[in-house]
């Protein structure tokens, strides 16, 4: 498939933002010197980008954006940074 389409679009800013909501409210598994927040900040930075790339048609970086995005909230996730216990939306174990 050589093409992104509203539909693949729609899950996957589905998925992300169910992750992001989650990661936001779970508490920290390990304590940092601001990488939670700095690490939500860029995530919410690249959800951003998503957004703003699906309304201009650009499908192909909003799809890029938006996998960065829930790239930075599986490594949050991995590094404890979020206690999260959900293999749906995160790379972890429950």
């Amino acid at each position: 498939m050589n093409t992104v389409t509203d539909d693949k679009l729609d899950k996957y800013f589905d998925i992300t933002q169910r992750a992001l909501t989650k990661a936001t409210e779970a508490t920290e598994k390990i304590h940092t010197d601001g990488a939670r927040a700095d690490f939500l900040d860029m995530i919410q930075r690249y959800v951003s980008d998503a957004k703003h790339f699906r309304e201009q048609q650009d499908y192909v970086n909003a799809f890029a954006a938006i996998s960065y995005a829930h790239g930075w909230l599986d490594a949050g996730a991995r590094i404890g940074l979020w206690d999260v216990h959900d293999s749906t939306l995160f790379t972890v174990d429950d």
